[in-house]
């Protein structure tokens, strides 16, 4: 008989759990409208007024997105413990934690963590940079492509032709616009565009690895890291490392 004993901890505070689950569904849905955007042709999709209107639909759907982000960075200040930068982002005696918890888990007996285990916090701090590079590039094409805040009035204003309302002109449309400034544009967010593509790819990646390796964590280290993300609260067999 097994005289192991379980003990609850506090882990993830609502804030975080909610950010998860609004992030969670709004990258799906992105992701979704994206492959939709990309694939537009093949599926039948045609003129200008379609193609805009499915960027409007991903726009709208990435602000939510991008606050939601904005959130989590206030979020990550004033936070509990675990929620914190400092317990995500590595810093000083990471690499040191590091391997003392690639033995343990070598050793059959791994470490366990209230908060991500370090290789966990490597992971979930490339795909916060990700997801910002995401939200900054999505608002960048949001401006240049279809003149949608922050940047539409000022992209809007500056390919105007002189003596024309820049609320006239339309996405894609050249009427009313100096054609030397579209290409100029054209050249400037081209380079946002291929990294938000492929940026979106690099995400589709991480996000099959995070789910794979959270399940693997579940099964070889248990924790209830899945169950967690809904109670908050992780169920541990023994003293977890970065308990205060």
């Amino acid at each position: 008989m097994s005289n192991t004993t379980f003990q609850e901890h506090k882990a993830w505070d609502l804030p975080i759990r909610i950010f998860h689950w609004v992030n969670f569904t709004m990258v799906v849905c992105l992701i979704f409208m994206g492959l939709i955007m990309l694939f537009k042709k093949e599926l039948g999709i045609t003129g200008i007024d379609a193609k805009v209107g499915l960027k409007e639909v991903h726009i709208i759907i990435g602000y939510v997105f991008v606050l939601n982000l904005v959130w989590r960075i206030i979020w990550g200040f004033i936070g509990n413990r675990y929620a914190r930068w400092n317990n995500i982002f590595p810093g000083k005696g990471f690499l040191s934690n590091i391997r003392h918890y690639l033995k343990s888990v070598k050793s059959g007996d791994a470490e366990q963590y209230i908060g991500h285990n370090p290789m966990g916090r490597l992971a979930i701090s490339f795909i916060y940079l990700l997801l910002l590079t995401m939200a900054i590039t999505g608002l960048v094409r949001a401006g240049t492509d279809i003149y949608y805040p922050p940047f539409g009035s000022m992209v809007a204003d500056y390919i105007t032709e002189p003596g024309t309302d820049p609320d006239s002109i339309l996405p894609y449309v050249a009427d009313g616009t100096d054609k030397d400034k579209v290409a100029t544009l054209k050249a400037f967010k081209g380079p946002f565009g291929k990294v938000h593509l492929y940026g979106s790819y690099i995400l589709m990646f991480m996000i099959v690895l995070h789910i794979f390796f959270v399940v693997r964590v579940e099964i070889k280290e248990g924790g209830s890291l899945i169950t967690a993300m809904f109670t908050g609260k992780k169920i541990l067999a023994k003293k977890p490392v970065d308990l205060d």
